[in-house]
């Protein structure tokens, strides 16, 4: 179609620089066609360029102080993305790769997960180029005084709430609202999510992203008659979203025979002992290879991404973005691959993602199926609110309804727009329909 063309090359014009961003933005684009035939008022509203130009973007410098005394000089970001369903909700990632691009194909992403949930919170992302790896627990917590000072002004509980993402865990986000606090003056614990549970944090937060995308690959397999119970399963990743979703997919019955870090894989064909993993990882903060220390059947393979080679039913990527390649997605698919469950933010290149639908591999995508952080983080920002507490029960079972209902409705617009059971056109264009009728009904905002 001719506009949505013509605004794919505008924004490319714009953002050029911005490859993560216009990978986010064209896989969004290659299912909006048919919405806009059904509803041209879309495009005579100008939708799309409003949609893909944030509502405010926030560049700051971070300065901070080392062990040694020495200061140091990192660049804070905030994208506010779009408020048109609600306060900006998205998380805070600390990462030397982090930069603009990033931020804002983070964000975009974020405003259509956030709508899929079907609570009233808009889209947005930030972070910075700092790492905490390797930093002492003092120089975590000055780097996070300092990116606060200038944060606060910009957040609020109806304006805009940031959570954690990479590198930012309960230990920044104690960190960040502490000076928040200081500098306010108030306990305004509904401005920030994942906190612990001792002042307003939510019980199954923790682990909501990586149980919410077993729910929702759950209610995928069931629904093309298919099961978890015995498959094969290759998890990329060993931080939080993938080991709850690992600890959920055995719980479920499935046999997780890898995990990975940034180094590289293990392979344990006997299944993985998920409490060491944790252990290595979370306590002793070591190469996962040592896992093989206490396993030495099992097998270690370097490289990023090398877990792909191991022949499963279904593949996890629960690490970072563009995990699975096109050459990773041919390899799986050769090997008997069933299901795609994405953990992370667009986890898979647009070519990899192609190839899958292609060969009819089904495809949880990220949009989807690991809206469950954010959906908890909601339910938490209610909690606040209310001054009051669910039990993790409660949470739980909000959380299951409300991955079940995403897979729901994303199915029910893919088959309304002619796509079939494909639920990566299904999540795009049911996300794409809540924000955009909220941004009509608002007039030229």
């Amino acid at each position: 179609m001719t506009y949505i063309n013509e605004v794919f090359e505008n924004v490319k014009n714009r953002n050029s620089n911005e490859k993560e961003f216009l990978q986010a933005v064209e896989e969004v684009f290659e299912s909006l066609t048919p919405v806009f035939e059904k509803h041209p008022q879309y495009a005579e509203a100008n939708i799309l360029e409003r949609l893909c130009e944030p509502e405010r973007q926030i560049l700051f410098r971070v300065p901070w102080v080392d062990d040694s005394g020495k200061i140091q000089v990192n660049r804070g970001f905030r994208i506010q993305f779009n408020g048109a369903r609600g306060p900006y909700k998205g998380g805070l990632r600390f990462h030397s790769s982090v930069y603009i691009g990033i931020v804002k194909f983070l964000g975009f992403e974020q405003i259509f997960k956030n709508a899929l949930t079907g609570l009233p919170i808009g889209g947005g992302k930030g972070g910075s180029d700092f790492d905490p790896k390797g930093k002492s627990n003092a120089e975590v917590m000055r780097f996070c005084q300092s990116f606060m000072t200038e944060l606060y002004r910009h957040i609020g509980p109806d304006v805009d709430v940031p959570a954690g993402d990479i590198g930012v865990g309960g230990r920044e986000i104690g960190y960040l609202y502490g000076q928040y606090r200081r500098i306010k003056g108030t306990f305004e614990n509904g401005v920030l999510t994942g906190k612990g549970l001792s002042y307003g944090g939510s019980l199954v937060r923790t682990e909501a992203t990586g149980f919410g995308l077993l729910y929702f690959v759950e209610e995928m397999l069931s629904f093309n008659n298919q099961s978890l119970h015995g498959k094969k399963v290759v998890i990329s990743g060993a931080g939080n979203v993938a080991t709850y979703a690992c600890q959920k997919a055995q719980e479920l019955g499935a046999l997780v025979i890898a995990m990975s870090d940034s180094r590289g894989c293990i392979y344990d064909e006997n299944g993985i002992d998920l409490g060491l993993v944790r252990e290595l990882k979370e306590i002793k903060r070591v190469d996962i290879s040592e896992y093989l220390d206490t396993y030495p059947n099992a097998e270690y393979k370097k490289g990023f991404g090398s877990g792909w080679s191991i022949p499963c039913d279904i593949a996890l990527p629960c690490a970072t973005q563009n995990d699975i390649t096109l050459e990773h997605a041919k390899t799986l698919v050769a090997n008997g691959l069933l299901a795609v469950g994405e953990g992370a933010n667009m986890p898979t290149t647009n070519e990899a993602l192609q190839y899958l639908l292609d060969h009819n591999i089904l495809v949880a995508p990220a949009k989807a199926a690991n809206a469950g952080g954010v959906a908890t983080s909601a339910l938490e920002m209610s909690q606040n609110s209310m001054r009051y507490n669910w039990t993790f029960e409660e949470v739980d079972r909000k959380l299951k309804e409300i991955m079940i209902n995403i897979h729901k409705n994303a199915y029910e617009a893919s088959k309304e727009y002619g796509f079939g059971y494909n639920l990566v056109a299904g999540a795009n264009i049911a996300g794409f329909i809540q924000v955009a009728e909220a941004m009509m009904a608002q007039g030229d905002y």
